[in-house]
């Protein structure tokens, strides 16, 4: 029986929900040991294409974004796409403070005028990824930055003002 389950996944630029998205990498996964990229790539567009809709258009997106989740998943070094934002991640289970620490970074990325790619992430086994001891944990362009508890508003700042000057499109 398929799963239900929805995941959020960068596809492109944006977030894209995508159901049965797990249970999908696990089935590919105990048959695709010995396949290349592009057959992987290829087998999980059709099983995923067939409960979501996937636009001809954007068809290659879609296919490196599930090649890149797949990589992930069996614990193979996977790129993530340069969306040319910076990136900023709150690890914890959705608590008070990793809310608390959202709305400031909201709050700050305002002020400075500042669009970024936010994403929050609840999913323990990620989290884990990141071999962070306590949440919630700020992480900017792939480093952590904070964990454990709240950074200020000042220094919240300061982290997105020198992610900024990294960029290597600023």
């Amino acid at each position: 029986m398929p799963s239900d389950e929805v995941s959020q996944i960068k596809v492109g630029l944006h977030r894209t929900g995508i159901i049965g998205l797990k249970a999908v990498l696990d089935e590919v996964a105990e048959v695709s040991a010995a396949r290349t990229d592009d057959e992987i790539r290829s087998e999980l567009l059709k099983r995923l294409g067939e409960r979501n809709y996937i636009p001809k258009s954007v068809e290659n997106d879609y296919a490196r974004a599930f090649l890149r989740e797949y990589k992930k998943f069996v614990g193979a070094t996977a790129e993530e796409e340069d969306t040319g934002l910076v990136e900023v991640k709150i690890l914890g289970g959705g608590c008070p403070c990793c809310s608390q620490l959202d709305q400031d970074l909201m709050a700050v990325m305002a002020e400075m005028n500042l669009a970024a790619d936010i994403e929050q992430v609840t999913d323990p086994n990620e989290i884990a990824t990141y071999a962070v001891m306590g949440t919630p944990a700020l992480v900017i362009n792939r480093e952590v930055k904070a964990v454990g508890a709240m950074p200020p508003k000042a220094t919240i700042r300061e982290l997105l003002r020198e992610a900024v000057t990294k960029q290597p499109n600023s």
